[in-house]
């Protein structure tokens, strides 16, 4: 459990733990459910009434008093939701506290099944992100360790056969458009279906003439034909490109310089030139770059330091300067920082050339990127290696951001007792937070690991250790086990 005062700037981080684990058995993979009753603490973290925070004095009562801000009221309501789970948590029982640090395994695999059975009229307005659906519930599921029965895989493969588009990409639905995001997230819901008829029902001829259709002049990927220009749609495209192994010098051409420009004066990474930093356009543009071989390209100490101070006293991460904390945020920031963990080499070396005030040429930045082998010099690079190579790398510090307090804002403030998860306490579940805050809490459950094959030890797990979710392949968010699984497969061809 993390005690913070509410008062303070951010939480303390914990001290980095370079322990390995002393056994490979994972504990109870299937426990950890719900507790069979609703105890009062956790009863209490939902129907607790806060004061409203003051909105600023009346200035004819006293005018040197200012009226507090919009957002001020915001942060402070979120902030008085959040302190009110925690001192329930710690005026609890042993017990209690125990059970509400649980996470609720049978509720969310109840959630999300029935979400991929039947959906409610009111998500016809998601008509066009069916797809996303898919991966939302299916990529949650195999996080959970849940596997689908037969029928309902083989119905979701059909599925997405239907919304493959005969020249390449997937739409939003049957006979809609080719789309960057939606062929990003069929993708990787088939990839997490993992089955060889899954696999294979994947065009990559027609797939790889899609993506050269959005390639830009300017290094960049539009969306769809004739769409917008930005860093999502080149993670999209790198991502899926390396994935099902089409990556080539024709895509990877130019795309590095355009992220590299989309680093903002903060330290994150904007949609576009000149834009502001975004916690999902830092992860998007850090991870597409590490796909291709180019994170030199980056100031990394800078994006580091952005990233950490996006963790706020709520234990959770807010994907903005200034804004609120949102749980999905505990992927896009907590999956960019904890990749930054295989990257100190070049922190390390970017950080002496600071000191030394000799910043590198673009020739040293180029060296060992693949922009530098995308010509006549290496006209042939194995761009699929990188990121297999990534994952196979031990973490070369312990975590640089709270693992364990983002744990404890995951499963307090996050949780719904009914199923599913959620931005932050006040809000509804839905299928897309549900996803990224499972992503999150996988992801902090084991930053603290140094040897990329073990498991978390205790300590690092909070709540029982039949918590722990299954390990992610973070540079794509796919479960591992099913990334290797398609690594191989798509290695053959």
């Amino acid at each position: 459990m993390v005690r913070l005062s509410l008062g303070s700037a951010r939480p303390p981080h914990r001290a980095s733990s370079r322990s390995r684990r002393q056994q490979q058995a994972r504990g109870q993979p299937s426990g950890g459910g719900p507790p069979p009753t609703t105890p009062p603490a956790a009863a209490s973290m939902e129907s607790s009434r806060q004061p409203a925070p003051p909105t600023g004095a009346d200035p004819a009562a006293d005018p040197q008093l200012p009226r507090l801000t919009v957002t001020q009221v915001e942060q402070m309501n979120v902030e008085a939701k959040v302190a009110d789970i925690f001192r329930v948590l710690f005026g609890a029982a042993p017990n209690t506290q125990s059970l509400m640090l649980e996470l609720w395994r049978d509720q969310h695999i109840e959630y999300l099944t029935k979400g991929l059975r039947h959906l409610g009229p009111g998500f016809h307005v998601l008509d066009a992100n069916r797809p996303w659906l898919c991966y939302w519930m299916v990529h949650s599921l195999a996080l959970l360790d849940e596997v689908l029965d037969d029928d309902l895989e083989d119905d979701i493969v059909d599925f997405l056969a239907r919304c493959q588009d005969k020249d390449g990409g997937y739409g939003g639905g049957p006979g809609q458009l080719p789309h960057l995001a939606t062929t990003y997230a069929a993708i990787n819901t088939l990839v997490t279906i993992g089955s060889e008829r899954a696999l294979s029902s994947i065009n990559r001829d027609t797939l790889h003439k899609f993506m050269l259709r959005v390639k830009d002049a300017s290094g960049a990927f539009r969306m769809h034909e004739g769409g917008e220009i930005d860093v999502r749609a080149c993670y999209t495209a790198i991502s899926v490109a390396s994935l099902v192994n089409i990556l080539d010098d024709e895509l990877a051409k130019g795309l590095g310089d355009y992220i590299a420009r989309c680093q903002t004066y903060e330290g994150g990474i904007a949609g576009e030139p000149y834009a502001e930093a975004h916690g999902g356009y830092t992860f998007c543009g850090l991870a597409a770059l590490i796909l291709l071989n180019e994170t030199e390209k980056l100031d990394l100490p800078s994006l580091i330091g952005w990233v950490a101070f996006r963790q706020g006293v709520e234990c959770g991460f807010q994907g903005r300067t200034n804004k609120l904390v949102d749980g999905c945020y505990s992927f896009w920031q907590g999956a960019a920082i904890a990749l930054t963990q295989k990257l100190m080499t070049i922190v390390d070396e970017q950080l002496k050339s600071s000191c030394s005030n000799k910043r590198p040429s673009a020739e040293d930045v180029c060296g060992t990127s693949s922009s530098g082998q995308a010509t006549e010099k290496a006209p042939t690079v194995d761009y699929a290696k990188f990121g297999f190579d990534f994952i196979m790398r031990s973490n070369q510090v312990g975590p640089l951001f709270h693992n364990i307090a983002l744990q404890q804002y995951i499963l307090l403030c996050a949780q719904v007792l009914e199923g599913g998860l959620r931005d932050k306490p006040g809000k509804n579940r839905d299928h897309y937070h549900s996803c990224y805050c499972l992503s999150g809490l996988s992801v902090s459950q084991y930053s603290a690991v140094t040897e990329s094959n073990a498991c978390p030890l205790p300590h690092h797990v909070l709540g029982p250790y039949s918590n722990l979710l299954e390990p992610i392949h973070p540079l794509y968010n796919v479960v591992l086990d099913k990334y290797h699984t398609a690594h191989e497969f798509f290695s053959k061809k």
